[in-house]
């Protein structure tokens, strides 16, 4: 219950704040600005939380993306106007890569906006509610707090955001958050011990029966995993149920790190016709039940330019809170309920399966390397030293682009988890992205790989990494072009050049202190970078340089699927 009690010396953004680092987030991403003055102080009068001042807004909600893909969820704070539209683009990302960030944004006071004056970030007009809808839209849920709403509103917000795995959007005004609460405040408990969803029991047991029906019936089943499994901390149930059924699963390319690649019921990397192993695109095909578990995302880049064929009458579709077949759906059944209850069952079934343990395929292999040290650099010989360097423990961030289209024959090594956007595929995500990782992961290496043309829109945030004095490895591939516009443009265009960077410097220029800084040009080179990076004990930044011309990360056939679509249809 909830009191109204008036005499609480909490304030609005304290309480706001309070209670959302008893969820187990320890940092604040942001850019300080007069309106959210009152959600900046608050912040540095937590001992439990710590100010990351990053270069711009957009930069901060890409590194509270990264925060909030390793730690549950993550707190955006941007002033009024300017600094939240400016972060705009990385709560969206979030939205769409479905990671519960908390959008704080300090508004100006009720005297200003009720007396309807000319205030600088506005549009002049003495309207001041035009920005809310905009920043809302990249949440699935929103509330202007102050201090009659802000305990009920405040669990509202944090409950939807959680269970829907999105950003929440909430408004500060500076007076009001600065005014005592009214009620009770809620004490609140850390994200891994909150249960998200719950099940309607009928329907629960509808879908098991449908499920294990299926299941029995089943000559050749395949599991498709997805990141949905991650998001809502469900890692530790697949894989015992894994365990207990036998049955062997694949990923799709945004999904990569489900559990380690080296998993002994691990498949390889499905994405139609640039699967890996491209056996498994046939196994697939030729399955006869697909179990989707998460929600396979059928988007360009993660299909193989929509070359997945699996036909929708094997697939069943098991998503957070809901199952679906051809012929049936059945809704408030969560996704944790189901995985237990498929164990449970196989514990009590004593059928023996034909395809228990069964491999119709070789598990994906590790890339060769077939290389002399004087050979150049090329996406060739650079891969399979990458997947040689990283160790147990890494954490990968990939940024979208060509590295990301390479990346697919790279079996990552034991112990080695893959953060990217595929989908939302904002270029530059990827730097920002790391510190964010880097600072909700701080016993772990984190590997970050970029191309030139993304690292250059938010190289900014190695400063910050500097400032926090965390310890990341840096690989940039420069080529001197926007690897992918260069290809899908046919490579005429100048506008997919880029300005020539002394990337190797750049550590140094923004005030780290003890990086290894480096350039490599060849095989040689790059091995003896790695072997430096490995012995080194603070951060790394590396610049390898990679051939414009050989770019192209599709082939041909695929490349001309995807112009073909982007041309007018006939009428």
């Amino acid at each position: 219950m909830v009191s109204n009690n008036r005499s609480n010396s909490l304030s609005v953004v304290t309480y706001t704040l309070q209670r959302l680092a008893d969820l187990g987030i320890d940092r604040v991403f942001g850019v300080p600005g007069d309106y959210s003055f009152p959600i900046n102080d608050a912040v540095e009068e937590n001992s439990q939380l710590t100010w990351v001042a990053s270069a711009n807004e957009l930069n901060a909600a890409y590194a509270a993306d990264g925060y909030a893909r390793r730690r549950g969820a993550a707190i955006l704070a941007t002033t009024y106007g300017v600094g939240e539209l400016s972060a705009i683009n990385g709560v969206m990302g979030s939205l769409a890569e479905k990671l519960p960030v908390f959008h704080l944004v300090g508004a100006p006071s009720l005297r200003i906006v009720k007396q309807g004056l000319v205030a600088h970030h506005s549009l002049g007009d003495g309207v001041f509610g035009n920005f809310e809808p905009i920043s809302a839209a990249a949440c699935c849920v929103s509330a202007r707090l102050g201090p009659e709403n802000v305990v009920i509103e405040l669990e509202r917000l944090i409950d939807k955001a959680l269970e829907e795995s999105k950003p929440a959007y909430l408004l500060l005004p500076m007076d009001l958050a600065e005014m005592p609460i009214q009620g009770t405040p809620f004490k609140g408990s850390p994200i891994g011990s909150i249960r998200q969803r719950q099940s309607d029991q009928t329907e629960l047991r509808a879908a098991l029966a449908l499920v294990t029906q299926k299941i029995n019936r089943a000559q050749n089943p395949v599991v498709i995993a997805t990141r949905t499994l991650v998001r809502f901390g469900l890692r530790d149930l697949f894989e015992k149920f894994l365990e207990q059924t036998g049955l062997t699963y694949a990923t799709a390319p945004m999904d990569r790190g489900v559990l380690t690649e080296s998993h002994p019921a691990f498949l390889g990397v499905y994405s139609g016709e640039m699967s890996q192993p491209s056996e498994l695109q046939q196994l697939i095909k030729n399955a006869d039940l697909v179990l989707d578990i998460g929600g396979l995302i059928t988007e360009d880049l993660n299909t193989g330019i929509w070359t997945d064929d699996v036909d929708p009458s094997k697939i069943i579709n098991l998503r957070i809170d809901w199952v679906q077949s051809l012929t049936a759906v059945f809704t408030s059944v969560a996704l944790q309920d189901m995985l237990e209850g498929l164990i449970e069952w196989h514990k009590d079934n004593n059928t023996a399966y034909s395809w228990h343990g069964k491999r119709l395929i070789q598990p994906m292999a590790p890339m060769k390397i077939n290389s002399e040290g004087n050979d150049a650099l090329s996406s060739v010989n650079f891969y399979p030293l990458l997947q040689r360097f990283l160790r147990a423990g890494d954490v990968f961030v990939l940024e979208a682009g060509t590295c990301m289209l390479k990346i697919g024959p790279m079996k990552l090594p034991d112990g080695v988890d893959m953060e990217n956007q595929t989908l939302w595929s904002s270029i530059g995500w990827a730097t920002p992205a790391a510190l964010g990782v880097a600072l909700a992961e701080t016993d772990r290496r984190v590997v970050l790989l970029s191309g030139d043309g993304a690292h250059q829109l938010t190289a900014q945030e190695i400063g910050v990494m500097g400032r926090h004095d965390i310890n990341p490895v840096i690989i940039i591939l420069n080529n001197g072009v926007y690897g992918v516009e260069n290809m899908l443009s046919n490579r005429s265009h100048d506008y997919n050049i880029l300005a020539n960077w002394n990337y190797s410097e750049l550590p140094s220029v923004m005030g780290c202190k003890n990086w290894w800084c480096g350039k490599a040009s060849t095989v040689a080179e790059l091995e003896n970078a790695f072997n430096c990076i490995s012995n080194h004990s603070g951060a790394a930044y590396l610049e390898v340089i990679i051939p414009a011309e050989e770019s192209q990360p599709l082939p041909q056939e695929l490349i001309n699927r995807l112009q073909k679509q982007h041309t007018p249809a006939n009428p």
